[in-house]
């Protein structure tokens, strides 16, 4: 299974993105934010197969970590989560980096289907907020 690393500092939502892939057989680790996420892919020399985290934290923010991730260690997965649009559109610009944006609230099985989806290199595209209100 994976190594994940999580950054997340809602502890409602780490808790329950952490134990479900755990439950999975993923090897999960968690940290409260951006600048504590950072620490830890250092002291584990990129050693992950995905980062999944929160666009909006303290300390160091989602996208902010993407970058600082995605510079250093390029073989680790990103897929950000948020529950804010005007986020979701900051991220969007991030295409090139990040797996995916995970909007919140999320099921298990949206966040397992998406998991997996990055796992196993499944394409996905980011899809702004504009360009799906064209769609509809």
């Amino acid at each position: 299974m994976a190594r994940i690393l999580i950054a997340e500092d809602d502890d409602g939502v780490r808790n329950f993105v952490c134990r479900a892939l755990a439950h999975a057989g993923h090897e999960v680790v968690e940290t409260e934010d951006g600048g504590l996420a950072s620490e830890r892919i250092t002291e584990d020399d990129g050693r992950f197969d995905l980062l999944l985290s929160d666009i909006k934290m303290p300390v160091m923010d989602g996208i902010a970590l993407a970058l600082d991730v995605a510079a250093r260690y390029p073989d680790v997965t990103i897929m950000l989560m948020t529950g804010f649009a005007d986020q979701r559109e900051r991220a969007h610009g991030l295409d090139q980096l990040i797996y995916d944006v995970i909007p919140k609230p999320f099921t298990l099985a949206d966040l397992m289907g998406k998991v997996e989806d990055a796992l196993t290199g499944k394409p996905a595209e980011i899809v702004s907020l504009a360009r799906q209100a064209m769609v509809y």
